[in-house]
């Protein structure tokens, strides 16, 4: 379609679209009454699927602009996140700003700034150096005493005045390591992040308790089966050098990526997965299921989480100041072809 095409709507295209008369069709762009609801977002939907422009006085108002920044693309669960917040952001008629932080790029006091200038009403922080407990958590009251309501996702800091929303990572802990027992598996280590992050510190105290609850392991013993490395494939593979090493027949990871970089590790050392090593992730972002194999892992309950988040932050938008708290939402084992019985 050329632009031409696109500028002027043809109502034989439309009407076609959408199933109804071209008269219908001319009444709902001029503006008339007397065209039914559910018909009106027929047409409007043929416009938009056929390319044209909506004419301006069928455009919905932005409510306001609301900034995303999250860390990276690379990981699917950011992506997975920043889809579900868009979503709900313009359901309620806001118009979603995302800011990523690449490698060499903006910082994230860069990002807030820029936003900040584009006049957003608040801002979402997907882990953020609010997860980061190396990082000087004054930036944050001076947002707030700037008057820029903002939520915060998976990091809890009690050093930020904030509404947060976080999985229970202990407990995704638990799980996967409950599995991996009820499977016979004794020998069991920890991929995780850098200790310095909130998600990474709460994961390997989860995982250090699960040992000594399911066990019966030392927390000393348990903590030399943690071996933290970076939330990546590359991570995960070096991490899974090591806990091989060990003798490790079942491993936990911090995230998705981490558990792809174990079973590649595994594969190089001629050693099967599930049959001699198994894996379980976490996050389960939107592919995992379709990996080789499909991988076992914690899921992060992502449309919870995101949605609550942005609930949050509307009505601090409001003027309804939300509990300065943290939310927790309860993940999920699922169960896939990565883990297996352990072999006696």
């Amino acid at each position: 379609m050329s632009a031409a095409d696109r500028a002027v709507p043809r109502l034989s295209h439309i009407a076609a679209q959408a199933s109804v008369s071209e008269a219908t069709v001319s009444r709902v762009l001029n503006g008339k009454p007397g065209v039914a609801g559910g018909t009106r977002q027929r047409v409007l939907a043929a416009l938009d699927v056929l390319g044209y422009e909506r004419p301006t006085r069928l455009r919905r108002r932005s409510a306001g602009l609301i900034g995303l920044v999250i860390p990276e693309l690379t990981n699917p669960i950011f992506p997975a996140f920043a889809q579900v917040i868009e979503q709900v952001l313009a359901g309620h008629g806001y118009t979603p700003v995302l800011c990523t932080q690449m490698p060499g790029g903006a910082t994230e006091d860069e990002l807030v700034e820029q936003l900040e200038e584009r006049g957003v009403n608040g801002i979402v922080f997907l882990s953020g150096l609010h997860a980061d407990t190396a990082a000087d958590p004054a930036r944050y009251a001076e947002l707030a005493d700037r008057g820029v309501p903002f939520v915060l996702i998976n990091g809890y800091n009690d050093r930020i005045s904030a509404p947060f929303v976080s999985p229970d990572d202990r407990e995704a802990m638990r799980m996967a390591v409950q599995h991996l027992v009820t499977l016979g598996h004794e020998r069991i280590g920890l991929a995780v992040g850098p200790a310095r992050y909130v998600p990474s510190l709460r994961k390997a105290e989860g995982f250090v308790d699960a040992l000594g609850l399911l066990l019966g392991r030392s927390r000393k013993e348990a903590e030399t089966l943690v071996q933290r490395t970076l939330f990546n494939v590359e991570g995960g593979h070096a991490a899974a050098a090591a806990l091989l090493d060990r003798g490790c027949t079942g491993i936990v990871c911090g995230s998705d990526l981490m558990a792809l970089g174990v079973v590649r590790a595994g594969r190089e050392r001629g050693l099967k997965v599930p049959e001699d090593v198994s894996v379980v992730g976490f996050d389960d972002s939107q592919l995992i299921a379709f990996t080789d194999p499909p991988l076992t892992t914690v899921r992060q309950p992502v449309q919870a989480m995101a949605t609550a988040a942005v609930g949050a932050l509307l009505e601090e938008i409001g003027g309804n100041p939300v509990q300065r708290t943290e939310f927790v939402f309860q993940p999920e084992l699922v169960v896939r072809g990565s883990t297996a019985q352990a072999r006696k």
